[in-house]
């Protein structure tokens, strides 16, 4: 019985190690072209370090000259300006710029965002700063830096280079074709090197230039497969042991192969002519006719669940698992129309999420998708996942803040967002019986990018100093990567509500209720923490409290992050939703940037954000969309990992921090049960305009009085009204008030309004 089985043994080994002995190889490979590319970024992240550093230097040593200092403190900025340019090689001009900054207003935006953000910059931070900025449509290097003029007035003193005193040594760097290497500042590629279909997997082995807000991102190709995880020593010591035994076998076998011992009255075996001969007339074949293969029945499906960006509805009532599985069949036929081969799926902690997931999958996979299933996760947890496995292509099965009965789909399809028509298409696909089916099925495996996340957002974000943080997840998804994420940049982290429990049985996981903060606060208060984070149900939303026990709304967060993402990009568009605060767009043109106001949904803001290359969003609701440094995608996580790190920069407490933002008077997001919210709103609209007031209708009807504003809209995920109010001063308020709550009972007068 062994004996004919060793030939067979002998290859299988023979073949193992080969393959060890590849695998082994192509680990080392790839282990000596990371470390020389780490290297190379090194090295650049040094030159730009020395580049920044040299010109900074030799911009302190002319201000400590007389003649300058003396200009200066004559109040002359032109005679300073030329002096300090005086004998400056390479320096393409300099000026020096009143604290006030009125000109540079004035100028907009001829004398560009940019140069206003860095001039602003170095004002707040009172030390010089180095930025790449457009001047005159053409990228420069520019620093500038405090300086006294007169007695006791500041000023800023701006100095222009070419952009090639700080890209020198990274233009001449030797960087292979396949590899990646590139200069950045905030999501801004300053001069790339290599293969720059790895730029979106580069911010991975960042290293930051000392001194400065600039890094250099650096990538890789993928590395070579790694057989039972062995790195490549052990591959090649188990190469080495199989084909010992290999050997051995083989040495065996040899002993006693049976060619050489066959016994003389073993029948002599006849020839393929003579068993060909022998065998028996092949019998006549008989013909059959194929009928039509009978049609796909036609399908029931309640096309409401179908929304503006997203699928959802209760479970039990217009979805289960065969509607799941109409959903996956259609969204892999729109797959494969695009050539998009792989998907990556995972869900929230609802109960039914399972079932649905499953029917998910069995529809990708009808149509052939390859589907990667990440498992129970919180929603920017699976976008991830299209990003760092690279299929480009996700669905997150969650009911997001909805009631525990409610479960839906989010899709991501060739890295765009479903919305719109894209989702009234995969109702028609079903309803036509347009669906693809593969000769054969897709495959599925599962995958845990869980470590990898928490890796990603710890390698770009630190907090320097460690902050004391409540995390209420409200029994959602992100129960237990949130606080892993937030202990890993620094903080200190105590749970709250962070079991994962699709019964959601302490209160209801939507961070936009205040109500739904109070055990949030009390906690925040007992233990005397710096800051309370919440999560809603999938993740991708954001809610704060702070010690004071104050509920800081979103587009007040958004602020921040503006202003912080304006310092690295300036001029970059900031892009809110209608129920954001109006105290929001003159903040970000302070900053230098430029606010842009759109509809309400994670989809349509992150098409908004593509359409106009914007570096970061946010909605009223908490979801906050960050290009800078991050992937656009909305991820309640990482919102609060750099909300520690912008706090954690700061002496401040974060109460004293939040104190200095623009305030007003202003409602939470208010909610009116309708049956037709949409129609509602259309017949609202139809009323006319408020006497007074700038009124826009991109998503509902704004109206903006010069001191205050109210919104009504339609919800696109229940049958509710949105409606929100903001003003200078109580009495102001009130009357916006009164002239909306007219107009709404005129309408219906049975309207239950909570204000």
């Amino acid at each position: 019985m062994l004996r004919p089985a060793l030939p067979w043994l002998i290859g299988a080994l023979a073949l193992l190690a080969l393959w060890l002995a590849w695998s082994g190889v192509q680990q080392f490979r790839d282990d000596a072209r990371l470390a020389s590319l780490t290297a190379q970024r090194d090295a650049a992240a040094a030159a730009v370090g020395s580049a920044i550093g040299g010109e900074t230097k030799r911009l302190r040593d002319k201000l400590a000259q007389a003649p300058v200092q003396a200009a200066l403190q004559a109040g002359d900025p032109q005679a300073a300006a030329a002096r300090i340019a005086a004998g400056w090689p390479g320096l393409l001009g300099a000026e020096v710029v009143p604290a006030d900054l009125q000109a540079v207003y004035d100028g907009l935006p001829k004398t560009g965002y940019g140069r206003l953000a860095t001039i602003e910059s170095a004002l707040a931070k009172k030390a010089p700063v180095a930025r790449v900025v457009a001047e005159h449509g053409k990228p420069q290097f520019v620093l500038a830096a405090p300086v006294t003029m007169g007695v006791q007035a500041e000023g800023v003193v701006y100095a222009r280079f070419p952009l090639t005193n700080l890209t020198a040594n990274l233009a001449a760097a030797d960087v292979d074709d396949d590899d990646y290497l590139a200069l950045r500042q905030g999501s801004y590629t300053v001069l790339a090197r290599g293969d720059e279909t790895l730029q979106n997997s580069a911010e991975a082995l960042s290293a930051k230039v000392p001194g400065s807000d600039f890094r250099i991102a650096a990538a890789v190709p993928d590395g070579s497969f790694a057989p039972w995880g062995l790195n490549g020593m052990a591959c090649l010591i188990a190469a080495a042991v199989l084909a010992g035994l290999a050997l051995a076998a083989w040495t065996a076998w040899r002993r006693w192969d049976p060619a050489r011992s066959v016994p003389a009255d073993v029948e002599e075996q006849p020839t393929l002519t003579q068993a060909l001969q022998a065998a028996p007339a092949e019998p006549e074949r008989k013909t059959i006719d194929v009928k039509e293969a009978p049609k796909r029945a036609a399908v029931m499906i309640d096309r409401g669940i179908f929304r503006a960006y997203d699928i959802r509805g209760v479970v039990g009532e217009s979805l289960d698992p065969g509607i799941a599985e109409l959903i996956g069949h259609a969204i892999g036929s729109s797959m494969q129309e695009q050539g998009l081969a792989d998907i990556a799926v995972g869900r929230d902690g609802r109960l039914s999420g399972p079932e649905m997931v499953g029917g998910l999958i069995a529809g990708l996979r009808r149509a052939g998708r390859n589907v990667i299933d990440v498992g129970l996760a919180p929603t920017p947890l699976i976008y991830f996942a299209a990003y760092h496995l690279r299929t480009g292509s996700a669905v997150a099965v969650t009911g997001s803040h909805n009631p525990p009965d409610y479960n839906g789909f989010k899709i991501v399809v060739g890295g765009e967002t479903l919305s719109g028509d894209a989702i009234t298409d995969l109702y028609a696909r079903i309803a036509d019986g347009r669906l693809y089916d593969a000769p054969a099925p897709g495959t599925l495996q599962q995958r845990d990018v869980s470590a990898d996340y928490v890796n990603r957002v710890a390698s770009d974000v630190q907090t320097d100093r460690r902050l004391k943080v409540v995390v209420d997840a409200g029994n959602g998804a992100a129960g237990e990567l949130g606080p892993r994420v937030l202990e890993a940049i620094g903080a200190e982290v105590t749970p709250l509500y962070c079991e994962i429990d699709g019964n959601f049985p302490n209160h209801h996981p939507d961070p936009s209720e205040p109500h739904n903060l109070e055990d949030l606060q009390r906690m925040v208060e007992r233990l005397d923490a710096d800051l309370g984070i919440a999560f809603d149900g999938d993740g991708d939303r954001l809610g704060v409290i702070t010690r004071g026990g104050r509920n800081i709304f979103p587009d007040r967060l958004l602020m921040l992050f503006a202003a912080d993402v304006l310092e690295r990009n300036p001029g970059a568009v900031i892009v809110y939703d209608v129920k954001c605060t109006g105290a929001l767009s003159s903040y970000i043109l302070r900053h230098g940037g430029s606010p842009l106001m759109w509809k309400t949904g994670h989809s349509l803001i992150k098409a908004k954000m593509r359409e106009t290359e914007a570096e970061l969003a946010g909605e009223m609701s908490g979801h906050f969309f960050f290009k800078e440094r991050w992937y656009g995608f909305d991820d309640g996580i990482y919102s609060a990992a750099r909300l520690l790190e912008i706090l954690g920069r700061r002496s401040e407490t974060p109460d004293q921090v939040f104190e200095t933002l623009p305030e007003g008077l202003s409602t939470p997001e208010l909610k009116v049960p309708v049956a037709d919210p949409h129609a509602f709103v259309a017949r609202f609209v139809a009323q006319g305009e408020f006497e007074g007031a700038r009124v826009s209708t991109i998503d509902g009807l704004r109206a903006d009085w010069p001191d205050g504003w109210g919104l009504v809209r339609a919800s696109n995920t229940t049958p509710i009204l949105v409606l929100r109010f903001e003003a200078n001063d109580a009495q102001a308020l009130a009357r916006i008030q009164d002239a909306f709550r007219a107009r709404l009972l005129a309408l219906d007068a049975g309207l239950a309004l909570p204000f």
